[in-house]
């Protein structure tokens, strides 16, 4: 017996991930057929997955539904559950607008980092309302052979921020080691960061779940956010990471606005055969 899942692929800045639309939450997707659909050789290949899902049929989301009609169900490439994903909530927000759900302008999007407001713009590029950053504790963190002291900060999911770092030198193969080990039990997020000029930064980023990834907008945010925290200062800076560029502006106000692009790349369906356990896909 199988079954056919249909699927879209899209990425921010090449943070990729799997699209699967399912709006009344009848499709189920355990962590082994997340994990399988985001595998790069067997599977779709993505850092996350996109799970589509009207607010009001997600039991997590139900609560937010009177503000926000769709509820992003956020997956990491392992299959386990993550509260946010700005770059992600971008290429939600993309898929929205090409399925003819929203229209080019302000959306809201519910997360379990809370309900977000998107804005689609006519040049393509997409900008997501984060919230307010929060501070969390510092810890240090290993990266390679050599201990760093971390920033603790908050973008709706953890982040450890190594300022001034020698970011092309840093090894982000292994998953970053972090005393105290309690200090982040749900795991963490770890960027290293340069500053390239007044308002200018660039990094590199470890994602729990998943690993060195091309981009991360949260780890976007908390980067600017601790670079600018030490200079004392609210403004907007570029982010450069391998897949491209990012903009974070910190408003005066508190609330942290991320921009970049969001790009569907393909569609087709994908195959389960629940008899067996296996996972393959027919795409097109």
């Amino acid at each position: 017996m199988s079954t056919r899942i249909a699927f879209l692929k899209g990425h921010g800045t090449e943070n990729d991930f799997v699209i699967v639309p399912d709006p009344e939450n009848v499709i189920d997707l355990p962590p082994a057929a997340v994990a399988a659909l985001c595998d790069r050789r067997a599977g779709i290949g993505g850092d996350g997955l996109l799970h589509v899902v009207r607010s009001a049929a997600h039991p997590e989301a139900k609560g937010m539904a009177a503000e926000a009609e769709w509820f992003m169900d956020y997956r990491n490439g392992d299959g386990s559950v993550a509260e946010m994903c700005g770059n992600g909530v971008r290429v939600f927000a993309r898929y929205l607008q090409r399925a003819g759900h929203v229209a080019e302008g302000d959306i809201t999007v519910a997360t379990r980092g809370g309900v977000k407001t998107v804005h689609l713009a006519k040049n393509g590029d997409v900008t997501v309302g984060m919230g307010a950053p929060e501070r969390l504790p510092d810890a240090k963190v290993r990266i390679g052979g050599a201990w760093h002291a971390g920033a603790g900060w908050s973008m709706g999911n953890p982040h450890l921020v190594v300022v001034d770092a020698d970011v092309d030198a840093a090894d982000l193969s292994d998953v970053p080691a972090v005393d105290p080990p309690d200090a982040f039990p749900d795991g963490v997020n770890v960027e290293v960061v340069e500053a390239l000029g007044a308002a200018h930064i660039r990094m590199r980023v470890h994602e729990r779940g998943v690993g060195e990834t091309q981009s991360c907008g949260t780890g976007a945010c908390a980067a600017a956010v601790a670079v600018m925290a030490v200079r004392d200062e609210r403004s907007t800076y570029d982010v450069d990471v391998p897949g491209g560029r990012l903009r974070v502006k910190w408003c005066d106000g508190g609330q942290v606005l991320l921009t970049g692009p969001a790009v569907l790349v393909a569609e087709g369906e994908w195959r389960r055969s629940v008899a067996s356990g296996e996972y393959r896909r027919d795409s097109r």
